[in-house]
């Protein structure tokens, strides 16, 4: 079955592979929108995806023990920017989430295995300063991982790359908003 990059040759340039097109739109109707040239990478896929859900729920997780157990005279703003960010993980793991299972896998939520497979670790600290310093990095290795996952899957599954590129930006920007809360 031809991909796209083996295009067939058209007269007026490049064109579609008609009957790939016919092929991949009518067997396996069952998996959705997991087509046969996808399906050779879509285990390792979903394995990724739960390492980043893993990831996005011990972020949640940390982030809202430091929300409630923040103290001290900045810590109002502090643990309000906490919240803020617990929200947007929130947010990361629900599209992960989802993004599984479209692609026939199962979100793996299970509390027993959750540190285990995340790539930050939860954090107990009970200082202002090391509660922002863990997140930050957390935030930092979150970062490099969604970087490492964009190159892995690269045009595998253009979808799933959109979707970690678009939490990336959210993750890097939640570094800078760190480390501005270091520095003031």
């Amino acid at each position: 079955m031809n991909t796209i990059s083996q295009l067939a040759p058209h007269a007026s340039g490049m064109t579609l592979d008609e009957k790939a097109l016919k092929a991949a739109g009518s067997s396996h109707l069952d998996e959705g929108a997991v087509t046969p040239a996808f399906r050779q990478h879509r285990d390792d896929i979903v394995r990724l995806l739960n390492d980043a859900l893993a990831t996005e729920l011990v972020c949640v997780l940390r982030y809202k023990r430091h929300h409630f157990t923040a103290h001290g005279m900045s810590s109002p703003a502090i643990a309000a920017e906490f919240m803020v960010h617990a929200n947007e993980e929130t947010a990361h793991a629900d599209l992960i989430a989802r993004r599984i299972v479209q692609l026939g896998g199962e979100p793996d939520f299970s509390p027993d295995t959750l540190l285990a497979r995340s790539h930050a670790e939860y954090d107990t600290s009970s200082d202002l300063k090391a509660m922002v310093k863990a997140n930050l990095v957390a935030e930092r290795i979150a970062v490099e991982a969604y970087r490492q996952m964009i190159a892995l899957i690269g045009d595998k599954d253009p979808t799933t790359k959109r979707m970690l590129e678009a939490i990336l930006a959210d993750e890097e920007e939640h570094a800078d908003e760190l480390k501005d809360l270091l520095e003031a």
